[in-house]
């Protein structure tokens, strides 16, 4: 099972870009989907971007333009890079894997079964 580790996150300035890692320490990496998602308190943790294990893409219609998301399966990782980072964009992000088969690309939690622990970033204005 997937075994999740995420990094790159800290405080930045708006208008800087950053790269956010996952490590997936587990097995078939290359059969996993891989999404990314972000919470803020108070609210419920939302959808950022996907790659499925045949390296379909979907992003968040509302998070467009900024954030692009990428995969290397011999590294076991994937990436979300931010650009032109907004203090709305302050939230933990969260890189989550599962073996999805079905039509369609997962974009919500439920279709995850695993998470990693997450890692903050922090935009100032």
């Amino acid at each position: 099972q997937a075994q999740l580790a995420e990094s790159g996150g800290g405080s930045v300035s708006a208008g800087d870009s950053l790269t956010l890692s996952c490590v997936d320490s587990g097995h078939s990496f290359r059969d996993q989907t891989m999404g990314w998602f972000r919470q803020t308190p108070g609210k419920d943790r939302e959808f950022v971007a996907t790659i499925t294990w045949s390296d379909e893409i979907l992003y968040s219609n509302s998070l467009l333009g900024r954030f692009t998301i990428s995969r290397d399966n011999a590294k076991n990782a994937v990436y979300l890079e931010i650009d032109n980072l907004k203090p709305e964009d302050t939230a933990v992000y969260y890189c989550a894997a599962t073996q999805w088969r079905a039509r369609g690309v997962p974009s919500r939690t439920n279709d995850y079964p695993f998470w990693g622990q997450g890692t903050q970033v922090t935009v100032s204005s």
